[in-house]
């Protein structure tokens, strides 16, 4: 929404709150100056677009996204006003987990193209300004990967088994497998092979563990990483950063846990994830990063305690991690705060810029989680109430759908008006919800059929299905004639199939016919989309000034001009605090989040019922109207140059 410019009076009235930072609001927290333009530290306040391939943009007619498709919307990407695309993985995979069971690390999929492919979308990218990340995946391969076939056929303790992690097993015979650990989607972390010994997999049993002591692997990835430099790549997303190094020789492997999400401890002494040795390993990959010019950087997904995520995004290292704590968190005012002082505080102790992300490839989307009851955990566990909802089909919980798009919108400003670096991912620009009702038997996520019990959940298809371009080219519903279509915002969703006579029905994803040369219509997309896309499509919202791709598009443009190279920030006096009075989302805590940047440029997001005052400056945007008063409604935020 592009608002006029207006003037707003000071803050009449703070007597409801009580400030709980733990910083003075008047002392900034200080991080170095940088030039956000400079090809050296371009990424250190970048905005960044997580792009799904297989998700995407589909140019062949096969239902699957590709590279051409991601190339064929580069001008789109440009005008939205992102520096840069992150693409996850696109590499020869059996799909066990995504694409993140990589069969072959310097190649494209046949799939999804060619390596003249990707070349072609590094170029474009390049020649339209933006910069290219691609997914590195080095905790574990895909099993068709050569080396592990080779480790299948070769004797126990032979140099092929030596590049992964294979042990005897316990009992008489090796019967049991050599820990207890359930896995990330389920089931034992360990696998069985013909001759009785078992390999480890954090993850699906496709997806073997390598043996980072094990030179060739160390060396392999090297030889990566310059694979992806001189092909354009200007850096790397790194998958499972935190579980490279291990630590099997010893008596207690029992107690601890093998999921990667679990709060961890702050010593390291976590047998499988965040050990000191790890570090090791980050620091030989910097060498080769500054072979470049510019030098290639990182950004670590790590699910570490946060008093331990500086360690990645050192410079002598990886140069960024994820800030997870930023989304694990509700739409509560007290969670996000504590989440934006420790982004912060890390990134000063590392001496580079935290990343602030919502959502990603692997959570519930935030449109939904903002739009479901916003509940407190506790023991390290996020998202609870939404993915129980999705576990449900959708049908445990109201969804929201008018809450969460306000409070996705103030969110998002929140966000782009804080130093460092934002990760945006494909479709939240377009306020896209996640689709919890797939049909079973049409999902591909190992979560979904490998997890029971307690630890159950229907996967992460829902945020990973193929994004709605054309908002017209419905589909023809399941048992229902394509004339009784009808655009519906029911929550409840309704799926469809393409059209056997024009090949429509994508909402504009994939082409009416492929490019085989058959003629054929185009195949089904590989996730079913639901009916409701029609609202979310991307021409829809284009000629809307009111819809959520125009607020990024305009949040995105401001934030280029005023972005400072001063990455303090200043808690604003008077306005930054919590509330004394449970008046926040579902009974929580409300209050205000307010600061500043060193230029005068300020973000106050309201999460409590009571209109606020702004601070005297020029109002230069809101996600939501101002109260005819010139107050700040709830759930909305204000961006303001400070007078």
């Amino acid at each position: 929404m592009n608002l006029p410019n207006a003037s707003v009076a000071n803050n009449s009235d703070a007597s409801a709150f009580i400030d709980t930072a733990k910083t003075d609001s008047n002392q900034p927290l200080e991080l170095a100056d940088l030039d956000a333009s400079s090809p050296q530290t371009w990424w250190k306040q970048a905005v960044v677009y997580q792009i799904y391939p297989r998700s995407f943009k589909d140019s062949t007619g096969s239902g699957l996204g590709d590279i051409a498709g991601i190339t064929s919307k580069i001008d789109y990407l440009q005008q939205l006003g992102v520096d840069c695309i992150w693409l996850s993985p696109f590499y020869p995979s059996a799909l066990a987990d995504g694409g993140y069971d990589v069969a072959d690390y310097r190649n494209v999929d046949p799939k999804l193209g060619t390596m003249a492919d990707f070349d072609d979308l590094s170029a474009a990218a390049h020649a339209h300004g933006l910069k290219i990340v691609v997914d590195i995946v080095p905790n574990h391969s895909s099993n068709l990967h050569p080396w592990f076939q080779e480790a299948l056929i070769a004797a126990p303790n032979s140099a092929a088994r030596q590049r992964y992690i294979f042990r005897d097993g316990r009992g008489a015979q090796g019967e049991l497998p050599p820990t207890d650990w359930i896995g990330n989607f389920g089931g034992s972390a360990w696998t069985r092979v013909a001759d009785g010994q078992w390999y480890l997999h954090l993850f699906a049993k496709e997806q073997p563990d390598f043996n980072w002591d094990n030179r060739d692997v160390r060396e392999d990835f090297i030889k990566t990483l310059r694979f992806w430099s001189d092909h354009g790549a200007d850096g790397f997303r790194v998958d499972v950063a935190h579980g490279l190094a291990k630590d099997l020789n010893r008596t207690d492997l029992n107690d601890w846990s093998a999921l990667a999400t679990l709060p961890l401890p702050i010593d390291g002494s976590h047998p499988l994830y965040d050990r000191d040795e790890v570090h090791e390993i980050f620091r030989q990959w910097r060498t080769v990063f500054d072979e470049y010019d510019p030098p290639r950087f990182a950004v670590a997904e790590a699910w570490v305690n946060p008093a331990r995520q500086y360690l990645y995004s050192s410079p002598k290292e990886l140069g960024q991690i994820f800030n997870f704590e930023f989304a694990k968190k509700n739409w509560i005012r007290n969670e996000i705060h504590q989440a934006i002082e420790e982004g912060i505080e890390q990134a000063a102790r590392s001496g580079s810029t935290s990343t602030w992300v919502m959502s990603n490839h692997d959570v519930i989307r935030h449109a939904t989680r903002y739009a479901l009851p916003q509940v407190p955990t506790k023991n390290g566990l996020y998202h609870t109430q939404a993915k129980d909802w999705v576990l449900r089909d959708g049908s445990s919980f109201i969804e929201n759908r008018a809450l969460g798009t306000r409070r996705s919108r103030a969110a998002i400003m929140l966000e782009l008006a804080l130093p460092g670096s934002a990760y945006v991912y494909q479709g939240e620009e377009l306020g896209l919800f996640e689709v919890p009702d797939i049909p079973w038997n049409q999902l591909q996520d190992p979560e979904s059929f490998g997890t029971s019990g307690a630890a159950s959940s229907k996967g992460r298809d829902g945020c990973r299905v193929p994004l709605p371009w054309v908002g017209s080219d419905h589909p023809i519903l399941n048992a229902v004639d394509v004339h009784e279509f009808s655009v519906t915002q029911d929550v409840i969703s309704r799926f469809g199939h393409i059209n056997p006579k024009d090949g429509s029905g994508s909402f504009g994803f994939s082409p009416s016919k492929k490019t085989d040369g058959s003629n054929h219509v185009t195949e089904e997309t590989h996730l079913p989309q639901p009916d409701w896309y029609a609202h979310f499509a991307a021409d829809v919202e284009s000629s809307d000034p009111q819809s959520m791709l125009h607020l990024y598009q305009k949040a995105l443009q401001i934030r280029h001009k005023l972005q400072t190279n001063n990455t303090s920030l200043t808690w604003l006096e008077g306005y930054d605090k919590t509330s004394s009075i449970h008046d926040g989302a579902d009974g929580q805590l409300g209050g205000v989040i307010a600061y500043k940047r060193a230029n005068g440029w300020a973000s106050i997001t309201n999460f409590g019922s009571k209109p606020v005052s702004l601070p005297i400056g020029t109002v230069i945007l809101t996600s939501t109207p101002l109260n005819d008063d010139g107050k700040l409604p709830q759930d909305a935020t204000a961006w303001i140059m400070l007078g």
